[in-house]
C-alpha cells in the first residue's frame, strides 16, 4: 500500500502525500451516475487511477464506454456521484463550482477537437484568455501568451484570425493556450479528430516533443494508432477500468 493509500491519513494529509510523491492525478473509487427515467446508469463505475508528473497516458474506449464521462471528471468539467478525485494535491471531488473553475483554469490545459477558439479574436488573443481569468496584466498577458505560440513554431501567425489559419494551425493555437498557464496537465480530447491524417501526424509529433520537454499529458482517444503515441494506455468499458497497460518505446 502507498502511504498516500494509508487508511489513517486524513483528506489533507492525503493530499499533501500525494502532492509530494509526483502524483497528480489520484481517483478513489470514482463514480458517475445518470438518472435517466427509471434506470440508473453507472457511466463511471468505481475508476482508481494514479498519473503522476511527467508521465504520457491515453485513455481509450470504444462510443459509450465512459471514456468521456472520465475526461470531464478528471479535467474539473463534472462532479462526480461518489468517490475521491485529488488534482495537484488538492481533493476536487468536494469543491464548489466556484472552487472547481478555479483549480481548472489553474491546474489543466484543454486541447479540444473542436478548438474552440474565439473566430473574431487574434490567434494572440485566444492564447491570453486563461490568462485574463487569472489576474495577469497585459504586459504578462503579451509575454506569456508570445512564449507559448513561439513553443507551438506558431509566433509568425499570432496575428491572424481562426479563419485565416488551417486546421492545423487552429490546433496549435488551442495548444498554446492550454500550456500557457503552465498547467499541472495538458488533458487532450481527439486533438486530431477534426484534422486531416497528416496533420494529425503533424499534432501528435508535436504532443511528443511537448512531452519529451517534461509536460504532463492525458489523452483521450478511440482510435488506436493516436493512443499508441502514449507511453501508458489505460482502457476503459462499461465505467471501468479493463487493462492498464505500459507501451514499449
Amino acid at each position: 500500500m502507498a502511504i498516500a493509500d494509508s487508511p489513517v491519513l486524513d483528506k489533507r494529509q492525503r493530499g499533501e502525500q500525494l502532492k509530494r510523491d509526483g502524483i497528480v492525478i489520484r481517483t478513489y473509487d470514482l463514480k458517475k451516475t445518470y438518472i435517466m427515467g427509471d434506470q440508473e446508469i453507472n457511466a463511471v463505475a468505481g475508476v482508481d487511477v494514479e498519473i503522476k508528473k511527467g508521465e504520457y497516458v491515453a485513455i481509450m474506449g470504444p462510443s459509450g464506454s465512459g471514456k468521456s464521462t472520465l475526461m470531464n471528471l478528471i479535467g474539473c468539467l463534472d462532479t462526480p456521484s461518489s468517490g475521491l478525485y485529488y488534482l495537484a494535491g488538492n481533493l476536487v471531488s468536494d469543491m464548489t463550482d466556484d472552487q472547481l473553475a478555479h483549480i481548472r483554469n489553474k491546474e489543466i490545459g484543454f486541447v479540444f477537437q473542436t478548438f474552440n477558439l474565439l473566430a473574431r479574436a487574434t490567434a494572440l488573443h485566444n492564447v491570453e484568455l486563461p490568462l485574463i481569468y487569472a489576474g495577469l496584466n497585459a504586459e504578462q498577458r503579451d509575454q506569456r501568451a508570445k512564449a507559448a505560440l513561439r513553443s507551438v513554431d506558431l509566433e509568425q501567425r499570432m496575428y491572424h484570425k481562426p479563419s485565416e489559419l488551417s486546421g492545423g494551425q487552429r490546433q496549435r493555437v488551442a495548444i498554446a493556450r492550454a500550456l500557457v498557464n503552465n498547467p499541472s496537465i495538458l488533458l487532450a480530447d481527439e486533438p486530431t479528430g477534426a484534422l486531416d491524417s497528416a496533420t494529425g501526424v503533424e499534432i501528435m509529433g508535436l504532443f511528443d516533443r511537448l512531452h519529451q520537454q517534461g509536460n504532463t499529458i492525458v489523452l483521450v482517444t478511440h482510435e488506436h494508432d493516436i493512443a499508441m503515441h502514449a507511453h501508458r494506455v489505460i482502457h476503459i468499458r462499461d465505467g471501468n477500468v479493463e487493462r492498464d497497460e505500459k507501451m514499449k518505446k
